[in-house]
C-alpha cells in the first residue's frame, strides 16, 4: 500500500466499499524503504476509514523461493484472521494472493473473487524476468499456468481489466463457459483528485508519468521526443518518476539529446495535477505482447482526467479503443512512420477528454461494479 499503485488501485476502492457496510482486513506486502517512509500515512488512511491493515515485509531474494516464503506468511496470517473474524469473501488481487483464496475456497467454502489484473506468468516471461531456457523458471511458469487455470475455473467471479483480455480468455474452449462470470473493470481514477489545472507557461512540454519499469520503452520515447524537437527546438521532456534518472540520461547520451531539455522530478500522488499542468501531451510506449492485451495503464485514466492528450503505441489492452472513442490522443504501431506535423497540428478538446475519463474510468462506477459482484457471490 506504500507503493503508488497501492494508493491508486487498492485503497481508493476499499475506502468507498467500506462506506457500504463492508469490513475489510487488508493484507499486503511492503518494501522496507517505502514502508519506513510512508507507513504512517497509510496507517492513518486505514484508521480513518476503519480498515484493518496487516502489512507484511516483502522479500525479493532469492528469486521465487522468497515468493513462496511470502506466500507462507500470508497463508499463516489469513488462517489466524479467519479464526477471529470469519470471512464472508476473499478478494484476491493477482496470483500470489489467489493461491490463498483458492485454498480457503476449497477447504472452507469461502467465496473467492479472482481479480486477475492480467496473465501474470506470461508477463514474467515476456518481460524477460523468467527465462524459460532455465529449467527452474520453466517449472515455476508451468506451475502458475496450472494454478491460473484453477483460479479461472474455481473462483466465484473474475475481474478482467480489459475487454480484450476477456475476449482472449473466453475464446479458449476450456474457458468459453466463463463469459457471464467475467466482469471488466479498468484501472479506475479518482476524479476528485485528478482534474485539469490551468497552465502558467507557454513552453511546449511532453510528459511522462510513472515508473520506467520492465515494460516501458524509454529509448523509443526519447527518440520520439527528438523528432518533436526537430519541429519545436525548445521543447522539454518532463519525467515524473521515482526511478533512477540515470536510466533516462544514459539513453540521452546515446541518442544525442542535451540534458538541459530533460526535466526529471518526483511527485507525490496528490501533487500530480499541479506538476503536470503545463504538459501539451503525455507520452508512453509499452512493449506490445500477448500478456499486455490484459493491461489497463493506470496513467491513462489519470491523464485523461487532467485533460492531457496521450501519445502511445497500439496493441495494449483497450488503449486504442478508448483513445479513438474519446478522441483523447493518438496511437500508432511501434516501427510505423509517424507524422509529427499531423500530431502538432491536431487540436484536442480538453473537455471531451475529461468527459471520457468520467465515462470510462470513474472510480465511483468501478466501486458500483464491485458492489454488484460482492452482492452476487456472498
Amino acid at each position: 500500500m506504500t507503493d503508488p499503485l497501492g494508493q491508486s488501485q487498492v485503497l481508493p476502492y476499499i475506502i468507498l466499499l467500506s462506506k457500504k457496510n463492508y469490513n475489510f482486513h487488508l493484507v499486503s506486502y511492503e518494501k522496507t524503504d517505502r514502508y519506513s517512509k510512508y507507513h504512517s500515512l497509510i496507517e492513518k488512511i486505514c484508521v480513518d476509514n476503519k480498515i484493518q491493515w496487516y502489512p507484511l515485509k516483502y522479500n525479493k531474494k532469492p528469486p521465487i523461493l522468497s515468493t513462496f516464503f511470502d506466500l507462507y506468511k500470508m497463508m499463516k496470517l489469513a488462517k489466524k484472521l479467519h479464526i477471529k473474524h470469519r470471512y464472508s469473501l476473499i478478494h484476491c488481487r493477482s496470483y500470489i494472493s489467489s493461491l490463498v483464496g483458492l485454498n480457503f475456497k476449497r477447504l472452507k467454502g469461502i467465496p473467492f473473487l479472482f481479480d486477475m489484473r492480467g496473465f501474470w506468468a506470461d508477463e514474467r516471461v515476456e518481460g524477460g524476468l523468467w527465462n524459460l531456457k532455465n529449467p527452474f523458471y520453466k517449472l515455476v511458469y508451468y506451475y502458475f499456468k496450472k494454478k491460473e487455470k484453477q483460479f479461472l475455473l474455481e473462483s466465484n467471479h473474475i475481474i478482467s481489466l480489459t475487454h480484450n483480455g476477456k475476449k482472449n480468455i473466453i475464446k479458449l474452449p476450456i474457458f468459453s463457459q466463463l463469459e457471464n462470470n467475467i466482469s471488466v473493470i479498468p484501472c479506475c481514477t479518482d476524479l476528485n483528485l485528478f482534474k485539469p489545472v490551468k497552465r502558467d507557461s507557454d513552453s511546449f512540454t511532453i510528459g511522462y508519468l510513472g515508473s520506467l519499469g520492465t515494460w516501458y520503452m524509454v529509448k523509443e520515447m526519447l527518440v520520439f521526443f527528438q523528432k518533436i524537437k526537430e519541429k519545436i527546438p525548445n521543447s522539454i521532456f518532463h519525467f515524473l518518476t521515482k526511478d533512477d534518472p540515470e536510466i533516462i540520461f544514459t539513453y540521452c547520451e546515446e541518442i544525442g539529446i542535451n540534458r538541459k531539455y530533460i526535466l526529471i522530478e518526483e511527485s507525490d500522488r496528490n501533487d500530480i495535477p499541479f506538476t503536470t499542468r503545463n504538459w501539451n501531451f503525455s507520452l508512453f510506449f509499452i512493449k506490445p505482447s500477448y500478456s499486455k492485451l490484459f493491461s489497463s495503464p493506470t496513467k491513462q485514466g489519470e491523464l485523461m482526467a487532467m485533460g492531457i492528450p496521450i501519445i502511445c503505441n497500439s496493441g495494449v489492452g483497450d488503449v486504442d479503443y478508448i483513445i479513438e472513442k474519446y478522441d483523447s490522443g493518438t496511437t500508432f504501431e511501434i516501427g510505423e512512420k509517424f507524422n509529427v506535423d499531423s500530431l502538432l497540428n491536431n487540436v484536442f478538446d480538453e473537455n471531451k477528454i475529461v468527459k471520457g475519463a468520467k465515462d470510462y474510468f470513474s472510480l465511483d462506477k468501478g466501486v458500483e461494479s464491485y458492489l454488484e459482484i460482492y452482492a452476487q457471490i456472498i
